[in-house]
């Protein structure tokens, strides 16, 4: 396919997030699968310290060079100045980056002139719900484009328990480069683990104008107590902040906590923590059981991709998305128990039902090329 796609991601600011950094890989690799040229651009505030700013450079290159992308990086200032000579040295010219078929764009901040530089463009909205009621609410305001996709199956749809912001969506699956993503064996004793962050600057208005966080800690609450539950060993990779004092909790309540800086700084290895896993639990921010946008994580996908059955909070009704097949989806805490005596109890189908979800419904080559198909006519 002879295609180029600029491909506007936000990993630059973020150089330990590993996990992070696979949003965007898994989409990278899904164009490269088919024959198409990606240009990996980074907005970035102009205002940031130049050292700073080539130290970033630097460390996204080192992570992106193994999977063939560190000499594609192309930097866009986000208030649309042209950036010094001395900055964008050894990365792509933005004008041959504007040049591209299509311009996919995962950030929800770009200037109506910084997306008007591009031949045709696509927003692809990660945080269903979210982003369409900041959009309802005039909290958020999106640059124009020509075609508008979102993961969250609910999105748009008569059923949808949050406004659609005025546009027309259409949906897409979150996808996962299988080849990268091979099946892995692990001893029976590993335990079943999420990364994450614990704590997060979010919150949620409720109806009668509470406002309450959404972050995972929340998202948890209701199941601290599981460890206490269950044989199988429970173990959260988390970005603590250094609280010590919630760490020392959760190892109470019997959960196994790692650093997720130390086991998921780079995308290697956090593609190492999930492979080594038995599988994954892991429960949902508020947002969405609230709005029930019916959606999964592109960490689950790796899980599921990897071979690891994955134990996760229900988002919502699904056209595909099984309760107990591969993919475990609870609502209580009896539920959760239930899943994970579930997937051991029959541990290697229940590997094989997972990875075969991750084929027939995220395979980043088919779901790229569906989604370009209707981006580009």
């Amino acid at each position: 396919m002879s295609i180029t796609v600029s491909l506007c991601v936000g990993a630059l600011d973020y150089p330990e997030g590993g996990g992070h950094l696979w949003v965007y890989l898994n989409w990278a690799l899904g164009l490269r699968s088919l024959g198409c040229r990606v240009i990996w651009i980074e907005p970035i505030d102009a205002e940031m310290p130049e050292s700073h700013v080539k130290g970033l450079i630097s460390v996204l290159k080192f992570h992106l060079e193994r999977y063939g992308f560190s000499d594609s990086v192309a930097l866009m200032s986000l208030t649309g100045q042209r950036l010094p000579r001395s900055l964008t040295d050894g990365c792509l010219e933005l004008d041959a980056a504007a040049e591209a078929d299509l311009m996919l764009n995962m950030r929800y901040d770009l200037r109506p002139e910084l997306i008007g530089r591009f031949r045709r463009s696509a927003l692809l909205d990660i945080d269903p719900g979210l982003l369409q009621a900041g959009l309802h609410k005039g909290e958020l305001r999106l640059a124009r484009h020509d075609a508008y996709f979102t993961i969250g199956e609910t999105v748009g749809t008569p059923g949808a328990l949050f406004p659609d912001g005025g546009l027309t969506w259409l949906y897409t699956p979150p996808c996962v480069a299988l080849d990268y993503w091979k099946p892995a064996r692990v001893t029976a004793d590993a335990p079943f683990t999420t990364v994450s962050h614990w704590y997060m600057d979010e919150w949620l208005t409720d109806a009668d104008g509470q406002v309450r966080p959404n972050d995972k800690r929340s998202g948890f609450l209701p199941f601290l107590d599981l460890p206490r539950r269950t044989r199988q060993p429970l173990e959260l990779a988390l970005f603590l902040d250094g609280d010590a004092v919630e760490r020392s909790d959760l190892q109470a309540r019997g959960w196994r906590v790692r650093e997720a800086r130390e086991v998921a700084s780079t995308p290697w290895d956090y593609q190492s923590y999930i492979q080594s896993s038995r599988g994954e639990f892991s429960c949902a921010k508020p947002h969405c059981l609230s709005l029930q946008n019916a959606w999964i994580s592109d960490r689950t996908l790796c899980y599921l991709a990897s071979g690891k059955p994955a134990v996760v909070q229900h988002t919502g009704p699904s056209r595909f998305l099984p309760d107990a097949a591969g993919l475990f989806r609870f609502r209580t805490m009896a539920e959760a128990v239930s899943g994970l005596e579930k997937a051991n109890a029959d541990y290697e189908r229940q590997c094989g039902l997972a990875r075969l979800l991750a084929t027939e419904h995220f395979n980043a080559e088919r779901v790229v090329g569906k989604l370009l198909e209707r981006a580009l006519h």
